[in-house]
């Protein structure tokens, strides 16, 4: 690799600034539909009392499971010593703090009283699985910035390689965390499993590489600085295998629960008759979020056109949301068995009946501005600091390269 260049974006054109606006009316507007949620209380969401984990949720731990991935290009590059992806990692690094405080951002102000998050954050229940990640955002955030600061000045350059390390275990600590919060949770027969702490480190790597490509993507033609074909080829190619290895866990998951009688209710649900999910998992999550990227990366016309290797990278994030809304949303829809292998005679409490959900415009509008409180903390930090190269060209990041 030779000696790349880093470089802040100029940040004057109108493009960007538009970017800024639009983006910053998306947070103002999220605000707002904060403090609806806030005044008028869960009232006014589709949440209740099956359904307590609604569509803010889906948004957050997308936003932190594809924190986690984000960081993956540094990794690589860090971990595995694969010079090509170094000059990406900065970018990456950013990328995956600015991701988490978005998600976080979303839960915060989910809960209604975000004053709460004191109380959280200063008595621990180490039995909670909740209480242990708390733990672990916090130490992503300072490992991934000490890791940034390493990268960024060249006298400690030499410990990058170290504390690069140290966030790659962090990440996969921290999804696997997310990921046993389901596992753990024995109630919810769509949860308890073992295999959804594999299955969200899967999703965290996909997930993340996804928004990884496309902000490098639009971050570099709307600069005008060149990304070489080679480089972005392996990126195209480590998403697709990435979209297959959470297609193989999603399999393993559910071939495993149709083997175990006590979970054929839930497959039945999911897969075939629960209504809207059934819909959302053929056709959105394996088809659209699954099938379709892997058609657009490796068919060999359409593998060599940006466009569409960028338009499935946004399918990938598209699927990933219904992936996430079918489990979360879906695991709760479907009814508690309050008392194992009992028939409940009477109830009074809709005990053996699919709640409904039905996500409020209130819920969708805090989710975007999780969303766009991210992009706006990479498009304000590339302004400031040297994160972006001022070349990706192949002869410049590629030592094997060959014109």
């Amino acid at each position: 690799m030779k000696n790349v260049q880093f470089m802040e974006i100029e940040g004057r054109s109108f493009g960007y600034l538009a970017l800024l606006g639009i983006l910053g009316a998306i947070i103002l507007v999220a605000l707002g539909a904060w403090y609806v949620m806030e005044h008028h209380g869960h009232y006014v969401t589709g949440m209740n009392n099956a359904v307590v984990w609604g569509t803010p949720h889906i948004f957050a731990i997308f936003l932190i499971v594809a924190a986690s991935g984000a960081l993956n290009v540094a990794s690589i590059s860090s971990v595995f010593n694969k010079t090509a992806y170094k000059p990406l990692a900065r970018l990456s690094g950013l990328l995956a703090i600015a991701l988490l405080a978005g998600g976080l951002m979303i839960l915060v102000l989910d809960l209604g009283r975000p004053d709460r998050l004191i109380i959280a954050m200063t008595y621990y229940n180490f039995k909670s699985i909740f209480a242990w990640n708390i733990i672990l955002y916090n130490g992503f955030f300072v490992i991934v910035a000490v890791y940034l600061w390493m990268m960024m000045q060249q006298s400690m350059n030499k410990y990058s390689k170290p504390v690069g390390v140290a966030a790659f275990l962090w990440r996969l600590i921290l999804t696997t965390g997310t990921g046993s919060i389901f596992g753990f949770l024995v109630a919810r027969q769509g949860y308890d499993a073992a295999i959804m702490a594999p299955l969200f480190i899967a999703m965290s790597f996909s997930f993340g590489l996804a928004i990884f490509l496309l902000v490098l993507m639009a971050a570099y033609k709307w600069t005008g600085r060149p990304l070489g074909d080679a480089l972005f080829r392996r990126l195209k190619n480590l998403l697709g295998v990435f979209v297959a290895g959470v297609l193989y866990f999603v399999l393993a998951y559910h071939l495993t629960n149709l083997y175990a009688t006590e979970h054929h209710g839930i497959e039945a649900f999911i897969l075939r008759d629960g209504g809207i999910y059934p819909q959302l998992f053929w056709i959105g999550q394996i088809v659209i979020g699954s099938l379709l990227p892997l058609l657009l990366f490796y068919h060999p016309s359409t593998g060599k056109n940006r466009t569409l290797v960028g338009l499935g990278a946004l399918l990938v994030i598209i699927g990933g949301f219904i992936q996430l809304y079918v489990l979360i949303i879906g695991g709760q829809a479907y009814p508690l068995e309050i008392f194992p292998g009992k028939e409940v005679i009477e109830s009074s409490f809709f005990d053996g009946q699919v709640a409904h959900y039905a996500p409020s415009i209130w819920e969708v509008l805090l989710g975007l501005g999780g969303m766009a409180v991210a992009l706006i903390m990479v498009a304000l930090a590339v302004k400031i600091l040297r994160f972006m190269p001022t070349s990706l060209a192949d002869e410049d990041v590629d030592p094997h390269h060959s014109a």
